[in-house]
């Protein structure tokens, strides 16, 4: 008899395999980041056509086999289509799916990752925020959620709206981040600090960041 569960997660990446099937990459609220085949998910009638793509959120049935997951039905809540029929916040969300791929790991607690993965990809949707805020915000939550924020930086002077930003970014819930906005000089040293950060506790580089820079 087939072992089946059911995850509330979304997915991060998708890859094709063999001649009708993807390979996605999904991080989930009960098992962390994991694997799953969808099988015929690129025939153009699939069911699961639309629920392998990138940020789609929502509830997957899969199958437990041995050494894989198998994708058997999805519900999705939020496809964030607005964000995949626009270049730049399509390449923005990459960039935050590739952070959290990064940071997590399967049967790790990754409640808070995904907490604001989906957070982040709300913010961007949003046309009042700045793009470039809700990237540092991001980046900056991401260091704080796995432990590695190291505070204030003391090699440089900062604003004390800036300083203000810092505390308020490592120490407010998740769904409370994006709810301020900033004067163009303490976004310039919020970007910065955030720079900085990334590249000392971030030890790789992120494809969809490089072409968001050519942008």
């Amino acid at each position: 008899m087939q072992e089946f569960v059911c995850v509330t997660g979304m997915i991060l990446k998708q890859i094709p395999i063999a001649e009708y099937d993807r390979r996605v990459c999904i991080l989930t609220k009960e098992r962390g980041k994991i694997a799953a085949f969808a099988r015929g998910a690129r025939k153009p009638n699939s069911r699961l056509a639309a629920a392998t793509n990138p940020f789609c959120f929502g509830t997957f049935k899969l199958y437990v086999g041995r050494d894989s997951y198998t994708m058997a039905d999805a519900e999705i809540q939020n496809y964030f289509e607005e964000l995949m029929t626009d270049y730049e916040g399509a390449y923005y969300g990459m960039y935050f799916a590739e952070v959290a791929d990064y940071y997590t790991r399967e049967n790790n607690d990754e409640k808070e990752m995904l907490k604001l993965l989906y957070q982040s990809l709300r913010a961007l949707s949003a046309p009042s925020l700045s793009r470039t805020l809700v990237k540092c915000i991001y980046e900056l939550k991401a260091i704080a959620v796995n432990g590695e924020f190291p505070g204030i930086p003391t090699d440089r002077k900062l604003e004390e709206s800036t300083v203000y930003a810092l505390r308020y970014i490592e120490n407010s819930p998740v769904e409370k981040l994006y709810t301020f906005t900033v004067t163009a000089s303490v976004l310039t040293e919020l970007s910065k600090v955030a720079e900085d950060y990334r590249k000392r506790f971030m030890d790789r580089s992120f494809k969809s960041l490089e072409i968001l820079k050519t942008l």
